[in-house]
């Protein structure tokens, strides 16, 4: 038995790394310190040395240095199998987080404005999902200070809207800046021009967003910058329900464009573009800065994000894809017949609506009396 001078019992003051392990081992496997040394770029003398620390630690000679080659005594044989199933499991262990990190699946819970949520999102979701067959993502329509609410409880794991708000629990990440422009029935005598002078909505019958909302703000600072007053005569607190006032000719208003290219594709309503600059809607995603964001999530956001796939750049993108991988959203969060109604919804009203890819949402035909059941305002 080959004696040392170090204590006879094990010292675990020290710590004992992986590499040094790895290095043993192919120490031992080499039968050379130089070798091993090398393989693991290191000095020979560094090996020396911390094989000496192993043996330190472990109270116990692990190689004979009197013989020439070295020899592996009973311990450090021992030892050196012991090690090369630490290294195995270490490596197992790395190969399965690493594959836990790149994994795709489970579901991606995203909070939209209406207007984002029914004009942009299925196409993007149906592609994720075509992608990553293994997820799934669950798709809640609400109004802005409910996409906020729901991402900052947690019960969003990315809400996306316009205006997004930026603050200490919430990072924005920009998507687009939509344009706005005038739009109206196309019986009115504005509906026939190439571009509107901001001076010829003077007096006009407007239908507006309610003025709690962030783009009923911008679109009124716009106006009064440009000295225009507009006669408010509806004000509601979602685009479609806008877009129905304005196809019976209640009025006149100024929308996002890619809202309204289903309709002017139809001759449905008419848009024009306005001659007050930088008139934009901004839209970005929002997420809590302190959660971490599973593989998935961030999956879904940078396709969101990619330029190349933005549906504004394509024909008619408005218009809702049946059929795909709708029937992936799970099934306790649609109901077969278009949108769920929460029961706690003022008067009846979809407060939150969760999107069916396969059976896109039936709108009823515009009346008055239905557009002033849909929280609209009479002015």
């Amino acid at each position: 038995m080959v004696g040392i001078s170090h204590a006879n019992a094990v010292d675990s003051r020290e710590p004992m790394h992986i590499e040094t392990l790895r290095l043993y081992c192919d120490i031992v496997r080499q039968r050379s310190f130089s070798r091993g040394a090398e393989q693991n770029f290191v000095s020979q003398s560094a090996a020396s040395q911390a094989v000496q620390q192993l043996e330190t630690q472990l109270g116990a000679a692990l190689i004979d240095r009197t013989r020439r080659p070295f020899a592996v005594t009973p311990e450090g044989e021992r030892f050196y199998n012991a090690c090369r199933q630490i290294l195995s499991t270490w490596e197992k262990a790395r190969t399965d987080v690493s594959a836990v990190k790149a994994r795709v699946d489970g579901i991606v819970k995203v909070a939209a404005i209406y207007s984002v949520g029914l004009h942009d999102l299925s196409r993007h979701v149906q592609r994720f999902m075509s992608l990553y067959p293994e997820a799934r993502v669950q798709l809640e329509c609400l109004h802005p200070h409910k996409v906020v609410d729901a991402v900052t409880s947690g019960e969003a794991d990315v809400g996306i809207m316009s205006y997004p708000p930026a603050n200490r629990s919430l990072a924005v990440v920009p998507l687009r800046d939509e344009p706005m422009a005038f739009v109206c029935h196309p019986s009115h005598p504005l509906g026939r021009r190439r571009l509107i002078r901001s001076a010829e909505l003077n007096g006009e019958k407007f239908v507006a967003f309610d003025p709690e909302l962030t783009i009923r703000k911008a679109i009124d600072k716009a106006l009064k910058q440009a000295n225009v007053r507009v006669n408010i005569v509806m004000a509601f607190d979602n685009i479609e329900t806008i877009k129905q006032a304005v196809s019976i000719a209640a009025g006149v208003t100024i929308l996002p464009v890619h809202t309204v290219e289903k309709e002017a594709g139809v001759r449905a309503l008419s848009v024009v573009p306005l001659d007050i600059p930088d008139l934009v809607r901004p839209v970005g995603l929002i997420h809590r800065r302190q959660k971490l964001l599973s593989p998935t999530v961030s999956r879904f956001m940078d396709l969101l994000k990619d330029p190349g796939e933005d549906p504004h750049r394509r024909a008619d993108p408005t218009v809702l894809p049946r059929g795909g991988r709708g029937d992936r959203i799970p099934r306790e969060s649609v109901s077969s017949g278009g949108p769920k109604r929460r029961a706690d919804a003022p008067d009846g009203r979809a407060d939150a609506l969760v999107m069916d890819l396969d059976t896109p949402a039936r709108s009823a035909p515009a009346t008055p009396d239905a557009l002033l059941g849909n929280r609209g305002r009479l002015r």
